[in-house]
C-alpha cells in the first residue's frame, strides 16, 4: 500500500466525532508489527503505538482520526475521495488525515531508530477531547513513559506547501462578566441604576485591548468582547441586568490572574460578578531546539522553502502535550479549506509531508 492508497483509505472512514467508524481497527491491522495500547474511554477510542529500538530519546507523531460534520455545500460525497487535478476532495484531507497517513507511511517504513518512536492517535480532538489525547498522556505519565519530543501533523502551511512550522499556540482564555443595576422607568432615571449606561464608561478602556506587547513569537493577547446583552427590547423599562463575555488568546506574557486583576480595575465601583475560564493554556517551543533544527531542515531538503515560524490560529492537542513536558511542534499540509465544504489537499504534499517526517527519523 503505497502513501496515495493509505491516505485514501482513511478518508473513506466516517471518523466524525467521537466516532472512529473502525479506522482505529484498520490502523492497528497495518501497524501491527508494533506494540499497540488501546485507552479507551466513553465512547472515545486512542491509540499509543510504539516501538522500541535502542536507548535513545523518544520521538512522537500525535494526530486525530475524527472530523468535523461535513455540512452543506459539497459538490461531491464527503466520504468518498474525489481527486481531480491531482487534488483529491473529501472531509478530513486537510484536517488531519493526510497528517495521520503520513506519519503512518514513515513509521511504518522506518527500519533503524536510536530510541523509541510512537504515535499518538485519537478520536475526539474536534469535540471537547476530554477524553482524548488527555487520557493517553496520563497513562504516559503514570508509566514514566511521556515522548521527549513531539510533531503533530495539523496542517499548519499558510500559502506554499513547507512555508511554516507552528512552534507554539496562544491559549484561550473566556470571560464572562455580569452587572447588576436596579430596573426602572426610562421616565425616571435617576430612580434606576442603568447597567449600560455603567459599562459604556469604560468599555473603550476594556474592548480590544492589547493586555502585553507581545514577543519575537507571538502576538500581543487581545481581550475581544464577543457578546454584550441586556434589556427586555422595550423602550420604556431601563435594565437591571447586563451581561458581557469575551475571549483573550493569551500568550505567555498574560495570565488568567493578569485578566482578572485587569478587569478588576476598571469595573470595582459597579455591583458585578467576573468569571474566567482557561481552556488552553500557551506554550512556545524555542526555535533552537533539536525537533525545530531536525524538521525545518527536513523540509528546507524536500521543498527548498525555508519555513518561517508561527504561532497563530487557533487551539490543538499539542497543547497538551506541551502541559505535559514534551517538546512540540506542529507541521502539515496547506490550511485553507479545514472545517469548509469541498476541503482538499494536493497528493504531492500528503507524499512530501511522509518524505519529511522519514527523513526528520533518518536523521534524529
Amino acid at each position: 500500500m503505497n502513501i496515495e492508497e493509505l491516505f485514501i483509505k482513511l478518508l473513506k472512514f466516517k471518523s466524525i466525532t467521537p466516532n472512529d467508524d473502525n479506522a482505529m481497527e484498520f490502523i492497528k491491522e497495518y501497524l501491527n508489527d508494533f506494540e499497540i495500547i488501546e485507552i479507551n474511554k466513553e465512547d472515545v477510542k486512542n491509540l499509543f503505538i510504539y516501538k522500541k529500538y535502542g536507548e535513545g530519546e523518544h520521538l512522537c507523531f500525535a494526530g486525530h482520526i475524527d472530523v468535523v460534520p461535513p455540512g452543506d455545500g459539497w459538490e461531491t460525497d464527503p466520504f468518498t475521495p474525489i481527486i481531480k487535478n491531482d487534488k483529491i476532495y473529501a472531509r478530513g484531507t486537510q484536517d488531519m488525515k493526510s497528517g495521520v497517513a503520513a506519519f503512518m507511511y514513515a513509521v511504518k517504513h522506518t527500519k533503524n531508530f536510536n530510541g523509541t518512536l510512537s504515535l499518538i492517535i485519537t478520536s475526539d480532538e474536534e469535540g471537547v477531547g476530554t477524553y482524548g489525547t488527555i487520557e493517553v498522556l496520563k497513562y504516559l505519565k503514570k508509566e514514566n513513559f511521556l515522548p521527549d519530543y513531539s510533531i503533530v501533523a495539523e496542517p499548519t502551511c499558510e500559502k506554499e506547501f513547507g512555508d511554516a512550522i507552528k512552534i507554539g499556540r496562544r491559549g484561550s482564555i473566556n470571560g464572562v462578566i455580569e452587572i447588576f443595576g436596579k430596573q426602572g422607568h426610562a421616565a425616571y432615571p435617576e430612580k434606576s441604576i442603568n447597567p449600560i449606561h455603567q459599562i459604556s464608561t469604560i468599555l473603550h478602556k476594556i474592548a480590544g485591548i492589547d493586555l502585553d506587547n507581545g514577543d519575537e513569537y507571538f502576538a500581543p493577547s487581545k481581550l475581544v468582547i464577543t457578546d454584550i446583552r441586556s434589556g427586555m427590547e422595550v423602550t420604556n423599562v431601563t435594565p437591571g441586568y447586563l451581561k458581557i463575555m469575551f475571549n483573550v488568546r493569551n500568550n505567555t506574557h498574560t495570565t488568567k490572574e493578569k485578566i482578572e486583576k485587569f478587569i478588576k480595575n476598571h469595573i470595582e465601583n459597579f455591583d458585578y460578578k467576573l468569571k474566567l475560564t482557561q481552556s488552553a493554556k500557551p506554550f512556545v517551543t524555542i526555535p533552537n531546539t533539536k525537533i525545530v533544527k531536525l524538521l525545518e531542515q527536513s523540509i528546507k531538503e524536500i521543498t527548498n522553502i525555508s519555513p518561517k515560524y508561527s504561532t497563530a490560529g487557533g487551539t490543538s492537542d499539542a497543547r497538551l502535550l506541551a502541559e505535559y513536558g514534551v517538546k512540540t511542534i506542529e507541521f502539515g499540509v496547506i490550511n485553507d479549506t479545514i472545517h469548509a465544504p469541498n476541503e482538499y489537499t494536493k497528493l504531492e504534499y500528503v507524499d512530501k509531508l511522509s518524505q519529511i517526517f522519514s527523513n526528520v527519523i533518518k536523521e534524529f
